[in-house]
């Protein structure tokens, strides 16, 4: 068995081997995520597996038509494509993308479960403490106070804990039992919007047809994934998780140039590809996209944040989203606003974007 030293080394030996790829020109980018592709498809043809590429913003758009660049003018490209802007439906029309549906409605998900606020991590962890069970007494405990207990190894201060910004806010429903005085928030929180508007049907999907999928990730991006991509590399085949993630090396940049280059057609939530004062490419609309209904990073975020983005381009949605799709039980409506309010980021006010600083721009 491998000692947990010997695990420690490897994966900061590959991660360490994986930065200085990023590092490594455009071109050798390119041509390294056209033999990842080559490689994972003669895999899955040894195995008897098909594959298909999960599409759904710019960077798995560009990753669809780059693996059709290469000659490979059958591969499949599935979406839940409702979830996307009406833009992007557009493109995936355009490109001949299969749509699949998902498995509940949006606003039915917010309601039954809780809105995706903050991270998934953070959201699950909320719901845990929102939902307690003597199942889940350690890891409410750990959530709290960083402390595992037995089960954990007693060890103390564990990344469990959740942030004291966000237990101050959310951490009340533990107040009897850890003797502390936390709020508890007038919405519920929860994680499981994923999990039924994309991860269960495009799963199923993928088992009903045999399938495995390759992704448009880049461990530039940062999020949960980061650091599996820079352990596990471009190409991943194990028990239960087969992927390719051919631009995990890619940064923005990159991305950027290759669907350029590729001529991807840009969904006008985008805007347009302009290069900037710096001599970097970027996107004159959204930088990245996703469900409309979704907060996940929401904090993170400058404004205008996507949620102002969507009131600029849809008024009507964004009302719906942020003061009506919810109700207390005295019949009070209430949304996203709410939510906002509660973790302190602005909305009220209108922001609109102007970009002062376009130089170039490339349809």
């Amino acid at each position: 068995m491998i000692s947990y030293e010997e695990r420690t080394k490897d994966y900061a030996d590959k991660i360490s081997a994986f930065k200085v790829k990023q590092k490594l020109p455009y071109e050798f980018k390119k041509r390294y995520a056209a033999v990842r592709v080559r490689e994972f498809i003669s895999e899955c043809d040894k195995r008897g597996l098909n594959y298909h590429v999960s599409v759904g913003g710019l960077d798995s758009i560009t990753l669809y038509l780059f693996i059709k660049s290469l000659g490979y003018s059958d591969v499949v490209g599935v979406s839940v494509s409702s979830l996307e802007d009406k833009s992007i439906q557009q493109i995936h029309k355009e490109i001949g993308i299969t749509s699949i549906k998902p498995y509940k409605n949006k606003a039915d998900i917010i309601r039954e479960f809780g809105f995706p606020v903050l991270s998934k991590e953070i959201a699950a962890k909320i719901e845990l403490l929102a939902n307690p069970s003597e199942k889940n007494k350690t890891v409410r405990h750990a959530i709290v106070t960083g402390e595992t207990g037995e089960f954990g190894g007693f060890r103390k201060n564990t990344r469990m804990k959740l942030a004291q910004k966000w237990l101050d806010l959310f951490g009340g429903y533990e107040n009897e039992n850890e003797n502390v005085n936390y709020q508890i928030p007038n919405f519920k929180v929860s994680s499981k919007c994923c999990y039924y508007l994309k991860e269960k049907p495009a799963d199923d999907w993928a088992k009903e047809h045999n399938s495995v999928p390759f992704l448009g990730l880049m461990a530039s991006e940062g999020g949960r994934r980061e650091k599996s991509l820079m352990i596990n590399g471009c190409n991943y085949f194990g028990k239960s998780t087969i992927r390719s993630a051919p631009f995990a090396i890619f940064t923005r940049q990159d991305l950027l140039r290759l669907a350029l280059e590729l001529e991807v057609p840009l969904p006008e939530i985008y805007g347009k590809i302009y290069t900037d004062e710096n001599g970097l490419l970027q996107t004159s609309g959204a930088q990245r996209t996703g469900c409309s209904m979704c907060g996940f990073g929401i904090h993170l975020e400058k404004r205008p944040h996507r949620f102002d983005m969507l009131r600029q381009r849809n008024f009507k949605e964004w009302d719906f989203w942020m003061n009506h799709c919810c109700k207390d039980e005295d019949g009070t409506e209430y949304g996203w606003g709410r939510v906002l309010d509660y973790i302190g980021i602005g909305w009220r006010d209108e922001v609109i974007d102007v970009n002062a600083n376009q130089i170039t721009f490339y349809d």
